[in-house]
């Protein structure tokens, strides 16, 4: 099990210079240790950029400095290179790239001003456009994966359909901080246990990336009202699945301060849609993979 990732992750040193700032370290930083939770090994992508202008080099766009038919034949001879990999190990499970980079970019990536089009345009850099069958996902993402889940677990219905979206995340490679295993959910616990499951809990709050609250119910449970709120104070994203079908009002499908925080989903599936997961199995073996984080 493995991923391809832009080589800048891993070696930072191969960025243009002056670009790299603290928060991309710690993108970076987080994307790394995601893999190595879960035992995911990272095969870096070959640097184009560093090959053909060298480690120390200012920023620019692909128009501007890489437009070229030397340029564009060393893309020839990184892709073999990368196809090579490709029928070594299989299919990857992805490709972690950088946005904006004119050749790494996922969803965005300097290309350069051209008419009346900016310079930043939509889609793949120049090289991960050549691996257009492998599922891609920017660094910033990926590195955004610590899950806080906030739900009721009162029932055996509460706690066993926690558990079901947990695993979900968990076999997508998020981190879940579920509450119910955190200790006793008994009514009989004493005080000494309330006060450790508390500092646990916003401990875990504190450390999260996203909080996902399960608001089922005529109205949500209190304390993951509570726990939304708490995220929203510290400008965390928050997400919140509403299977329940009922609506608190014509234009609201729950309380009206829980659903204006949050992006609202009402099913499994649409959050991890919207999690950019939608696929728990590996890829076929062969350079066309399609497996999903």
């Amino acid at each position: 099990m493995y991923v391809l990732c832009s080589p800048c992750i891993l070696n930072p040193a191969l960025r243009a210079d002056g670009i790299t700032h603290q928060s991309d370290l710690e993108m970076f930083r987080l994307a790394i240790e995601r893999c190595r939770k879960f035992g995911i090994e990272m095969v870096p992508l070959p640097c184009p950029e560093t090959k053909y202008l060298g480690s120390s080099r200012k920023p620019g766009t692909f128009l501007e400095r890489l437009n070229t038919s030397g340029f564009a034949q060393l893309l020839d001879d990184l892709t073999e290179a990368v196809h090579e990999i490709l029928e070594e190990k299989g299919a990857p499970l992805f490709i972690i790239g950088v946005n904006s980079s004119p050749t790494c970019g996922v969803t965005s990536t300097y290309y350069g001003s051209d008419g009346d089009l900016p310079p930043k345009r939509a889609g793949r850099g120049v090289f991960l456009s050549r691996f257009g069958a492998i599922p891609a996902i920017d660094v910033g993402q990926f590195s955004c994966y610590r899950v806080y889940l906030a739900a009721p677990l009162f029932s055996e219905a509460e706690r066993n359909f926690n558990e079901i979206v947990a695993r979900s995340l968990r076999d997508r490679y998020f981190y879940v901080h579920l509450p119910q295993e955190v200790g006793d959910s008994s009514a009989s616990r004493g005080v000494d246990e309330h006060a450790r499951i508390y500092r646990e809990n916003l401990r875990a709050l504190e450390e999260a990336d996203m909080i996902i609250a399960i608001i089922d119910g005529a109205d949500a449970d209190s304390g993951t009202a509570w726990e939304m709120g708490y995220a929203k104070a510290r400008g965390k994203r928050i997400i919140a699945l509403r299977t329940d079908f009922r609506l608190a009002g014509i234009n609201e499908k729950v309380n009206l301060m829980l659903e204006q925080s949050a992006t609202v989903v009402n099913s499994l599936n649409e959050l991890l849609q919207v999690l950019g997961s939608s696929s728990t199995e590996e890829p076929e073996s062969g350079p066309a993979g399609t497996g999903a984080i």
